[in-house]
């Protein structure tokens, strides 16, 4: 039976409260399941309506001014839209570190959204489709920017992909059950996330593709557009 509890009071209206995970003790593999990587940031409301993006924290607040170039960046969706996500900032060496978001705006630091869920796309309300649905919609409308990507998962095999997130230093994974619905402001084990143990910030530099001399390519520096091998994994 699916558990609902109320998450913690926010100033943004019901119906545009991100929905929230539950802690999990261990990773699983079911056919019925998608398995994303847990970011290293801070979630993320992004509104679009007429070609104006407004950024909105947790808890409600505005926070486009602190963000300018990512919400310019997110005026670019094609149709008018409320997406969830979540922001990271990477330093020169590809390493996603959580407390250079605090410090985007006075030290050198690459952002990007990672966008993973779609709960209104041009006035129609997608919370009542499958995840699987509004993930499909949700990355034929973003728009192509260095800024924006969109939060790849896989399919399935949920262990598999914690220990690779295990390996690599990411903070863990989330799964999200794929048939599910978008519970607005609500903490439900539809989604559950598995961190690692004594998990620390996630470095994204063990992933990334190299050149000649050893360095992090600059165009593989997306911690949520990143592919993993397998056949399982999902563009």
């Amino acid at each position: 039976m699916e558990r609902v509890t109320v998450a913690r009071t926010s100033t943004l209206p019901k119906r545009l409260q991100p929905m929230l995970a539950t802690l999990t003790d261990a990773p699983f593999d079911d056919k019925g399941w998608i398995f994303e990587d847990k970011h290293d940031g801070f979630r993320m409301v992004a509104t679009i309506e007429r070609g104006r993006a407004t950024l909105y924290s947790r808890n409600g607040k505005i926070i486009s001014q602190n963000y300018i170039e990512v919400a310019k960046a997110l005026e670019g969706t094609k149709q008018d839209a409320v997406i969830d996500g979540e922001l990271v900032a990477i330093d020169r060496d590809g390493v996603s570190r959580f407390q250079l978001l605090q410090n985007a705006r006075r030290r050198e630091a690459k952002l990007q959204y990672c966008a993973f869920d779609l709960m209104f796309q041009d006035g129609h309300d997608l919370r009542g489709l499958t995840l699987l649905e509004r993930k499909k919609r949700l990355k034929a409308i973003l728009p192509k920017h260095k800024l924006v990507a969109f939060s790849r998962h896989r399919l399935t095999f949920g262990t598999k992909f914690f220990g690779e997130a295990d390996r690599d230093g990411l903070e863990g994974i989330m799964a999200k059950r794929a048939d599910s619905h978008y519970l607005s402001g609500a903490r439900t084990d539809n989604w559950l996330k598995s961190r690692r143990r004594n998990a620390k910030r996630s470095s994204l530099a063990a992933l990334q593709p190299r050149d000649g001399r050893g360095r992090i390519s600059e165009h593989s520096r997306s911690p949520c557009a990143r592919a993993r091998n397998g056949a399982s994994s999902v563009t």
